[in-house]
């Protein structure tokens, strides 16, 4: 378990790192897919949301990434309950028809948030 919080706590730093210099030098990573074929992924627009997050601008970070804000709080549940679970994690129970669902969930919003009438789904800077 001490392992476990190690390597999480190692990686919120390194994620915490990025986010700040990345803010501060503009040197993030851009979306491979956005990038080579011009669409927007399901997770485009995390890192703003998560800069957002930091920043305590909660409506701003759903704007950029309506759906996986929705979903933060489970990942979250998920990581902890993860950790601090000395028996098996909750995640590896979760049923098989549950996880095809979530990633049938990712595709069609990948796909909805690059129609035009799905604009409101595209990362969008409100200010």
């Amino acid at each position: 378990m001490k392992k476990k919080i190690i390597i999480c706590i190692s990686l919120l730093i390194l994620l915490i790192t990025y986010l700040y210099l990345g803010n501060k030098f503009h040197i993030y990573l851009d979306c491979p897919i956005k990038k080579t074929i011009g669409l927007y992924c399901p997770g485009c627009g995390i890192t703003r949301m998560l800069l957002s997050i930091l920043q305590l601008d909660f409506y701003q970070a759903f704007r950029y990434n309506p759906l996986l804000f929705i979903c933060l709080p489970f990942f979250i549940f998920f990581l902890i309950e993860g950790i601090i679970s000395k028996k098996e994690p909750l995640y590896n129970k979760i049923p098989t028809k549950i996880w095809v669902m979530i990633i049938a969930i990712l595709i069609i919003y990948g796909i909805l948030r690059n129609i035009p009438f799905f604009d409101f789904l595209a990362p969008t800077l409100i200010k």
